[in-house]
């Protein structure tokens, strides 16, 4: 039988993945911000982590997950954007609210019910925020994207996936427009990038820079192409 981890623990295994992802390590004091807990806490939960073989923690380095501590990872997160869909798709849960809701749901889904909801969503292959859902054996297939930070002055591109799924900026996205699948083209970028416009079914707005970084888009268009 394999083990059952607490949610305390999946919960910290997923959050290493997604800062994994983002800057190729988890450090300590994004953990803390992430999971709003004292330091004190994510040094002894890391400890933990360490002696059930699932992180590896390097001093002033970080820490990264082991094999096992990712397809753990990736099994909440499968849940967890499961969830997600079930909540919008079937539920009309506004996409702002499905993660937080999605969180505490995540932890108590068997695997025999996380193959039911994927059943009946047909196979959804993203979140409704754009983010892969791993597969079963725990493969992960994501579509080539960068964050608009990285987009030129003039380049376009269809918005994949947003990163942060925080609820304020979901809805301040929903403001805008701001989803996947929608066009976006870079007008202007101030200087040190904040605020960066842009454009977005014909309407102008600006971005800054934390908020540009986490909205993830496919390029169609460079600057060096006719406009």
């Amino acid at each position: 039988m394999p083990t059952k981890f607490s949610g305390v623990i999946e919960e910290y295994l997923e959050a290493i993945y997604r800062l994994q992802e983002r800057s190729g390590v988890a450090r300590t004091g994004d953990l803390v911000k992430m999971l709003n807990v004292a330091p004190g806490t994510i040094t002894n939960t890391i400890e933990r982590l360490e002696k059930e073989l699932l992180v590896i923690h390097k001093p002033y380095k970080g820490v990264q997950l082991t094999e096992k501590g990712r397809k753990i990872a990736l099994d909440v997160i499968r849940r967890h954007r499961l969830l997600e869909r079930l909540l919008t798709d079937l539920l009309e849960v506004e996409w702002d609210k499905a993660h937080d809701v999605a969180c505490q749901l995540e932890h108590w889904i068997p695997k025999d019910v996380t193959k039911k909801i994927e059943h009946v969503l047909k196979n959804p292959k993203t979140c409704p925020h754009g983010n892969p859902i791993p597969t079963e054996e725990g493969e992960i297939f994501e579509e080539k994207s960068y964050p608009l930070t990285e987009f030129g002055i003039g380049e376009e591109g269809v918005i994949v996936k947003i990163t942060d799924e925080k609820a304020k900026f979901l809805q301040y996205l929903n403001r805008l427009g701001i989803k996947p699948g929608k066009y976006i083209k870079i007008i202007e970028k101030a200087p040190m990038n904040d605020p960066i416009t842009v454009k977005i079914d014909g309407e102008v707005c600006a971005l800054s820079h934390a908020m540009a970084s986490s909205i993830m888009a496919r390029k169609t268009k460079t600057k060096d192409n006719d406009m």
